[in-house]
Parts: structure tokens; C-alpha cells; sequence
């Protein structure tokens, strides 16, 4: 699943650059049975099977030594709302390993190996994978180098320094099919321009995003 992230994406090129490291760890590698099982029905019943403590903690274990900084975080939909704030954390952080759950969920005492817990919206998916890789990819492009443009690249997009949605934009033509590009864009006039876009993306984040106006 992880394959086209890590050989086609900006992740990719940011391991080849030496931004940043990442390591697939295979969760059978750790169960102790022939048939290499890291799951098993429910105490109490219920529908589908949860995932084992034991392959989990050894798992984590191999790659967080003992006393070891690391942010180990656990993908569940009980978790707090990943958001560019997050991502900004996550990015400052030497070493973060994610714990993608899947069946019908993490045995409860596994939470204790995260030190955070975080869902990417209110909806089920079969399997943390995809959760897993989306995270990783809004902090791998927040690295030093792994952009083009620097800081500035970040600063000024949707949910940069200002948190509010990115103004609209636009490249040639000037015009298509009687939609024309705004004026002040053709300007030159830096000043005016930077005003617009300030204006722009007020407007456009109080229209799709009230929840973000401050």
C-alpha cells in the first residue's frame, strides 16, 4: 500500500534528498505463531477480530529504545482532528512512528505505547495505512529542503500563518472562455496584489470555512 508514497511522491524525493527516513515495519514479523497472527476475536464478543497487544508492543519497541524521544502515534477515530498545526508539531520532532490499526480496531492496552492519537476526519476506513501515509506526507513537506520556495512556500497557503484558506489563483491565459483573471493580479503593483489576497482568501474562508474565522 505504502509503495507508490514512498517510490512516486514529494515523500519519495525527500528520502532521496536525505530530508528524511522512512521504515515500512511488517507487524507479522512479530507474532510468535506459525500462521504469523496478529489478531483474535474479542472478550465479551462482538463483530470482527482486534488487533494483539503482543506483536504491537514488540513492534514499537524495536524501533523506540528504552528512555528514547520519539512521538508514537496511534491512528483511531477517537483521536484528535489532524490539522496543519499537527503536522507543523509532528515536523519539529527527530523521530515519529505511526501505528496504523486495522480489523476491528487496536486491543485497548496497546494505547499506551502513543503518546498521541490522531483521526483524519470522521469516517471509517478498512485499515490506518492511508491515515499513516496522509500524516506523513503533511509533515515530510514541511521539512527543511523538501519544497521549492523555502518557508515562503508553506507560510501562505491554506491553513499557513494566517489559518485562513488560500486566496484563488491563477496562470495564463488572461482570459478563457470569458472568465478573466483580476485585474490587480496583471497589475505589478506587489502592494495592491498582497491586499487582494489577503481580502480573497478572507472572503473565501468565510464562505466555505466559517468555523476558521477568528
Amino acid at each position: 500500500m505504502f509503495r507508490g508514497f514512498l517510490e512516486e511522491s514529494i515523500v519519495a524525493r525527500a528520502v532521496k534528498r536525505g530530508a528524511c527516513a522512512v521504515n515500512i515495519v511488517d507487524l507479522r514479523d512479530f507474532a510468535h505463531d506459525p500462521h504469523r497472527k496478529v489478531d483474535d476475536k474479542p472478550y465479551g464478543g462482538g463483530p470482527g477480530m482486534l488487533m494483539m497487544c503482543q506483536p504491537w508492543f514488540e513492534a514499537v519497541e524495536s524501533r523506540v529504545a528504552p528512555g528514547a524521544r520519539a512521538r508514537v502515534v496511534m491512528t483511531t477515530p477517537a483521536g484528535r482532528r489532524f490539522d496543519q498545526r499537527a503536522a507543523e508539531e509532528l515536523s519539529r520532532e527527530e523521530h515519529v512512528v505511526f501505528m496504523c490499526g486495522h480489523y476491528e480496531g487496536f486491543d485497548a492496552r496497546i494505547e499506551t505505547l502513543a503518546t498521541d492519537r490522531f483521526s483524519v476526519g470522521d469516517f471509517i476506513m478498512t485499515g490506518g495505512e492511508l491515515a499513516a501515509a496522509a500524516m506523513a506526507d503533511a509533515v515530510v513537506r514541511l521539512l527543511p529542503g523538501v519544497l521549492g520556495g523555502g518557508p515562503a512556500a508553506t507560510a501562505s497557503e491554506s491553513f499557513g500563518r494566517d489559518g485562513t484558506l488560500e486566496a484563488p489563483q491563477y496562470t495564463h491565459p488572461a482570459e478563457f472562455r470569458g472568465m478573466k483573471v483580476p485585474d490587480v493580479l496583471l497589475s505589478g503593483d506587489h502592494a495592491k496584489i498582497e491586499a487582494w489576497r489577503k481580502a480573497a482568501a478572507r472572503r473565501l474562508t468565510e464562505k466555505e470555512r466559517p468555523d476558521l474565522v477568528v
